[in-house]
């Protein structure tokens, strides 16, 4: 039954003023359907955990880059040896771009929006231009052209997609995130949670940028290589892990 069908079978009146938190249908999740114009390919890939038998993660970092941390966790994984992918935010980029060149080398990055709004309240043009001024920006201070995008919160909607669809990214989410709030008094457990539950195939979501919370995690950043390499981890970037679990075509 589709989501119309189901609406006119239960006879839902829709209010004229949506309660507080709620999101109307003409605006934020439900317009896919109402923007025929951007339906360039009707699909987007979009993925937070790859299924694979490789003991293979791929940590992330969203929001940066700041003078506070993104330097310093470049430092830990230049030392560690380990690639990762960066999920930047185009104002951020603009004003402290000079942190991120010459460091990339081994890294990805990625499309976090201009300014980290929450997408699903906005409509397809207004994310566009979040995201076209974002990757415009990521290419002229790295030199890098980004294929994948984080929408902020993760927060999905219809319009979302069909940006990012019409911008040809494919949406990285994440399986597996950092606690901080959990581990205030013992940022070791931090690391102790995250060498324990990694699982193969995970997306790992962090932050170097925000509230002092999140240096309980990347305070531990080091700890957590050493840990998961012991278990039999290596480390790969997004697309690398999705390229993993793509199937091998078929030779004909």
């Amino acid at each position: 039954m589709t989501a119309g069908a189901a609406l006119g079978a239960a006879a839902v009146t829709i209010p004229r003023a949506w309660p507080q938190g709620h999101l109307p249908f003409d605006g934020g999740y439900a317009p896919a359907a109402d923007r025929v114009d951007y339906d360039v390919q009707g699909h987007v890939a979009v993925t937070w955990h790859v299924e694979t038998s490789e003991p293979v993660v791929a940590f992330t970092f969203d929001d940066g880059p700041a003078p506070k941390w993104t330097s310093e966790v470049l430092d830990v994984l230049e030392h560690h040896q380990v690639p990762a992918t960066f999920f930047l935010v185009g104002k951020n980029v603009a004003a402290h771009g000079d942190l991120l060149r010459g460091r990339l080398d081994r890294h990805e990055v990625g499309n976090h929006t201009w300014s980290h709004p929450d997408l699903a309240r906005l409509d397809a043009p207004t994310i566009d231009n979040q995201l076209a001024r974002t990757h415009d920006t990521i290419r002229a201070v790295s030199g890098r052209e980004p294929k994948l995008f984080r929408p902020p919160y993760g927060h999905l909607g219809g319009s979302t997609l069909m940006a990012a669809n019409k911008a040809g990214y494919s949406l990285a989410l994440w399986s597996k995130k950092m606690n901080e709030d959990l581990y205030i008094k013992n940022p070791p457990g931090q690391a102790q949670d995250i060498i324990e539950n990694a699982r193969p195939g995970q997306i790992i979501l962090a932050h170097d940028v925000g509230t002092a919370n999140r240096y309980v995690a990347l305070s531990q950043l080091g700890a957590m290589f050493t840990g998961l390499r012991q278990r039999g981890f290596r480390f790969v970037t997004v697309s690398e892990l999705m390229a993993i679990g793509r199937p091998t075509p078929a030779k004909g």
